[in-house]
């Protein structure tokens, strides 16, 4: 792909020399894990940006790109080429968004391979055009998160500044989806998660001060389309943007009307996602519509409701979250597993009694609990299938029985795991 910027090989060996000292089982995982997305999933485009596959699927998704590099960006105070690199991303997300914001992953080039759906837009740089709020998100956060490190104001592009509002655009015309929005989504003779009911425009919600969304970071279907932890994600986001409209533009408008929106959104999430559950207490829905229907869950992908704290909606220790929390790792959430080989959170997406390491490693981040951290750190150890890398996900009786040898978000998130710790 493209050379690795020295930093990051210096930083994978001290990784690994490290995790040898602390938990010498996953030494083997720690240096591959962390150079995977440089190593196999970057390349320069002919312009000069730079493009991130997921993996073993040749496209680029909003939200696995930024999730991918993540654990490199505190780095870029230390090498130049690693901060050309990100900003040639942001400049690609910037290009992706402003072409359409309702698309979840894109082409490197125009061509004709991709998903052919029943939508109101098309572009030959579109992958899939499965409107998911998260990947909107991530652009944001992945921005935020390379300014904040660098305080290098060359991104604060004209183009950047309208991602930026079209991200706002499109999340305040949500709100109110179905008198608001022209967007539908139909896919033919396939799952039922993979297309959307109702001509496409999905069941009826009502109003609630948050965004609508079609699909979930699993790129399954909402059931109930306010998805509870996307909306907490856009909230923190709509803030981060709002940070970045003040710094690099002085668009105090612009930014109070982030702050505006983000302050609705909490409002519909307070208001309309928290239920009382016996024997838990309060605690967050996965999903509702605004019309009394909630969703009781939680799935792998993040944004997640374990999740809550990665994101920086709440603290680890908030009352509700710790409730909500105890639901999600309790047989009582529908898609919790315990079996032979681990315990952990799956998704609908992979179907019954499969784990996936990407829960595992966020339970480890939002865990204040030394000993949960060590069995979730012993059940990694053990699920690999002697690969040294993450799966998307596992049979909780056979490790051996997996999904996707190549799935970079998961390496990612591990390697930050192991960072953090």
């Amino acid at each position: 792909m493209i050379p690795i910027p020295s930093p990051l090989l210096a930083c994978a060996e001290q990784l690994e020399q490290k995790t040898r000292e602390r938990f010498p089982a996953l030494a083997p995982l720690a240096k591959q894990c962390y150079l995977n997305t440089i190593e196999t999933t970057v390349k320069q485009c002919d312009n000069g940006d730079y493009f991130v596959i997921t993996g073993d699927i040749p496209a680029l998704w909003l939200r696995d790109s930024a999730a991918q590099l993540r654990p490199y960006m505190p780095l870029c105070k230390e090498s130049q080429e690693l901060c050309e690199i990100m900003k040639g991303v942001i400049r690609r997300h910037v290009f992706y968004v402003n072409l359409d914001p309702y698309s979840n992953a894109f082409n490197e080039i125009a061509h004709e391979k991709s998903h052919r759906d029943d939508t109101d837009f098309s572009s030959p740089y579109i992958w899939e055009r499965k409107y998911e709020v998260d990947s909107l998100c991530a652009s944001v956060y992945l921005a935020s998160d390379y300014y904040e490190v660098t305080k290098d104001g060359s991104a604060f592009t004209e183009d950047f500044r309208a991602m930026l509002l079209n991200i706002l655009r499109v999340f305040s015309l949500e709100q109110r989806h179905a008198e608001n929005s022209s967007y539908y989504f139909i896919r033919k003779d396939c799952p039922e998660t993979d297309t959307i009911p109702n001509n496409g425009k999905g069941n009826p919600v009502g109003y609630t001060g948050m965004t609508w969304s079609g699909f979930r970071p699993s790129d399954d279907r909402c059931v109930y389309n306010y998805l509870i932890p996307a909306n907490m994600m856009a909230y923190c986001a709509m803030n981060k943007a709002a940070l970045l409209l003040r710094e690099g533009y002085s668009d105090e408008e612009s930014a109070l009307r982030c702050e505006k929106l983000a302050g609705e959104i909490k409002e519909g999430i307070e208001r309309f996602g928290v239920v009382e559950q016996p024997g838990i207490g309060k605690m967050y829905a996965y999903e509702t519509d605004g019309l009394g229907n909630h969703l009781l869950m939680d799935d792998a992908n993040s944004p997640s409701l374990l999740a809550m704290p990665y994101l920086g909606y709440c603290d680890k220790d908030d009352l509700i979250y710790q409730n909500t929390r105890k639901f999600i790792l309790s047989p009582a959430n529908p898609f919790y597993f315990e079996g032979k080989a681990a315990k952990g959170l799956g998704s609908p997406h992979t179907g019954k009694d499969k784990i996936w390491h990407i829960s595992l490693v966020m339970q480890i981040l939002t865990s204040t609990d030394p000993a949960e951290k060590e069995e979730c750190l012993q059940t990694l150890a053990n699920t690999h299938a002697g690969k040294n890398f993450m799966h998307e996900s596992f049979h909780k009786d056979d490790p051996a029985d997996f999904t996707r040898s190549w799935f970079a978000w998961a390496n990612a998130l591990f390697a930050q795991m192991l960072s953090t710790l």
